[in-house]
């Protein structure tokens, strides 16, 4: 479980095919803090830390994490947003995140606002019970509200320092991200489908 809070980001330096998987070799200022077996959020992804050596650190996404993320498109030189899972005796800064991507947005639109950035997303339209004007949504990891909500699109807004902060700074139109609704407005819209 995570919180949207990002912590750093780290770099790709190695992506490694192996059958249905793909392997990332990363490195990053939280690595000397991590252990085998720990939980890591990575774009919003909890993925295993399977392996540590030097200032790097392996996981692996499976078949069905490639899928519904935008791993498969990971490259070596990427930067990721990473947060480690949340401890329950800390404040909950942004929003419960379990690290289980829904599906994709694109980037249809980026706007600078004069030291702060709004940015505009499609999705699929199947997910539009899942997001309110107003509502928390995990998009690559970071804990966000979305407004000007629309079947299909939505738009947040970026503060200085999560844009300097988060690889959101990288991002530009037509990218895609990784997108996780808010987990009670999922169990909320299930109840209410099987009354």
């Amino acid at each position: 479980m995570f919180t949207g809070i990002i912590e750093t980001t780290g770099h790709i330096i190695d992506v490694i095919k192996n059958g249905s998987n793909k392997t990332f070799w990363i490195t990053s200022s939280l690595t000397p803090e991590l252990s085998i077996d720990q939980s890591l959020s990575h774009n919003g992804v909890c993925l295993t830390v399977e392996e540590m050596r030097d200032n790097q650190y392996r996981v692996t996404a499976v078949e069905e994490t490639l899928k519904k993320t935008n791993l498969d498109s990971w490259n070596t030189g990427d930067i990721v947003n990473l947060e480690r899972c949340l401890l329950l005796n800390g404040r909950l800064d942004g929003h419960l995140v379990q690290g289980h991507v829904d599906t994709t947005a694109t980037c249809i639109q980026k706007n600078e606002k004069n030291g702060s950035w709004e940015f505009t997303f499609r999705f699929p339209a199947k997910f539009a019970p899942y997001i309110i004007e107003k509502g928390s949504v995990s998009m690559n990891g970071i804990s966000l509200t979305a407004f000007n909500v629309a079947k299909k699109k939505f738009t947040v807004a970026v503060i200085p320092y999560t844009y300097t902060h988060t690889n959101m700074q990288n991002l530009k139109q037509g990218d895609e991200v990784n997108i996780e609704f808010d987990m009670v407005g999922k169990y909320v819209v299930k109840a209410q489908k099987l009354i």
